[in-house]
């Protein structure tokens, strides 16, 4: 089905002309499609990967003093390779004889880090992430406002756009939706596998993946000697994907002192493998916990890394799936919402809650097919202690039905959720 498909990223409608005065960096994992979307965007300019050790020397060889004249407007690929670079560009920028540039990397750390100290207040910051559902169902639209879940945030109650909403998808469409959302919940989002036919040689391919992750961006980001220890919490990590993250235990299991613990999920981190979901912070009904919770932006990176294998349909696949969906859509629009999750030490939790400038949205996950009001009783319980500021409950699940329990309260398939469709 994804045979020549030709996706339009969200992020590109945000993306800036050429004409204007303005540098560019985009960043993100390896293999999310960076060179692809910059090479088709800004297919006007010139192109050089830093990957190639000759364009590193090229390069480095050209005078500050005639880096406009002699490079000009252009793109430059892996810059975080060459780091001497971002003086250059910053001189040329800075004395009005470089206008645009677009600058590219999958190490978040080492680029940030140079942004920080040479480029700041000079350049627009765009994330690149796995495949997110909406850019597969519709690939050639770039009118994701159109996205079920960001409509809800613009709204002032859930029921003026869910009233609205067809309640079942049919045909083709649902087809497609189904498709997609199967294929991102076991093989993930990572750009090469769209066009990869065999089963095996995507299991490959995410083997090839986390050896090549472990030797480029650690070898580039932390100068790991010896990376056994790094694979094993690694895998450990993530297996404890959706619970409330324990540095004691994750050092005491790894083997590896609690700071070394942080330093290593620290590195997922800012190399866009995972992230932490902190916990809402506002006590509305009991003492709340702190501790934060660990996702994983690719479902098919977090089977192969924890050994679930490709076959297995569980809860917390799903919940991770629904997380890294939800937070790949929010930083590529780089919305003004917040995403958490809400846990009291007594035991009452809610997956999800995104904070908008109109109030608060509670999200459960549930990994079935059919919903019961008895899956709404958590979120009422949070709607009556919220009281003002409410948005709505929404029970996300596998169904095929948007279903309204009460006022304010729906049941949602999740391919809905995150589509036009």
């Amino acid at each position: 089905m994804w045979e020549n498909i030709q996706v339009k990223r969200v992020i590109e409608r945000y993306l800036p002309d050429v004409r204007r005065r303005q540098l560019l960096l985009i960043t993100g994992a390896r293999q999310t499609g960076k060179t692809t979307l910059v090479k088709e965007r800004y297919k006007e300019l010139p192109y050089y990967n830093l990957d190639a050790v000759e364009y590193r020397d090229q390069l480095s060889s050209i005078s500050t003093f005639r880096w406009a004249r002699d490079i000009g407007a252009s793109v430059i690929d892996e810059i975080q390779k060459e780091p001497g670079l971002f003086d250059k560009i910053k001189y040329a920028f800075d004395d009005g004889s470089l206008n645009f540039s677009v600058l590219t990397g999958s190490s978040q750390i080492l680029l940030l880090k140079k942004v920080r100290e040479t480029l700041a207040g000079r350049t627009m910051l765009m994330e690149l992430f796995p495949f997110m559902l909406t850019e597969l169902t519709d690939p050639k639209s770039k009118k994701n406002d159109a996205v079920l879940f960001s409509r809800m945030l613009k709204c002032e109650t859930i029921d003026e756009v869910l009233n609205e909403t067809a309640s079942v998808l049919i045909g083709k469409k649902l087809e497609l939706a189904k498709y997609a959302e199967e294929w991102l919940y076991i093989w993930g989002g990572m750009a090469p596998l769209i066009h990869i036919n065999e089963s095996q040689d995507r299991k490959y391919w995410l083997k090839d993946y986390t050896t090549a992750y472990l030797e480029r961006d650690l070898g580039d980001l932390a100068n790991l000697n010896d990376l056994k220890p790094f694979r094993k919490f690694q895998q450990i990590a993530a297996l404890r994907t959706t619970n409330l993250i324990s540095f004691s235990e994750l050092s005491r299991d790894a083997g590896i002192g609690i700071e070394t613990a942080r330093r290593y999920l620290e590195y997922l981190h800012i190399s866009y493998q995972g992230f932490l979901l902190q916990p809402y912070h506002k006590n509305l009904t009991s003492s709340l916990v702190k501790t934060p919770k660990l996702f994983w932006f690719d479902n098919g990176l977090l089977r192969f890394l924890s050994g679930l294998g490709f076959e297995i349909d569980s809860g917390q696949l799903y919940e991770n799936y629904v997380a890294s969906e939800l937070m790949k859509f929010i930083r590529s629009k780089r919305l003004d919402v917040k995403l958490t999750f809400y846990r009291t030490r007594s035991g009452m939790e809610i997956d999800f809650i995104l904070e908008t400038t109109k109030g608060i949205l509670g999200i459960e996950v549930k990994n079935r097919s059919v919903v019961s009001k008895s899956d709404f009783t958590r979120l009422k319980r949070l709607a009556d202690a919220a009281k003002t500021g409410w948005l709505g409950g929404i029970v996300i699940y596998k169904g095929n039905q948007i279903q309204r329990f009460n006022e304010g309260f729906w049941a949602v398939p999740s391919f809905r959720f995150f589509s036009a469709l």
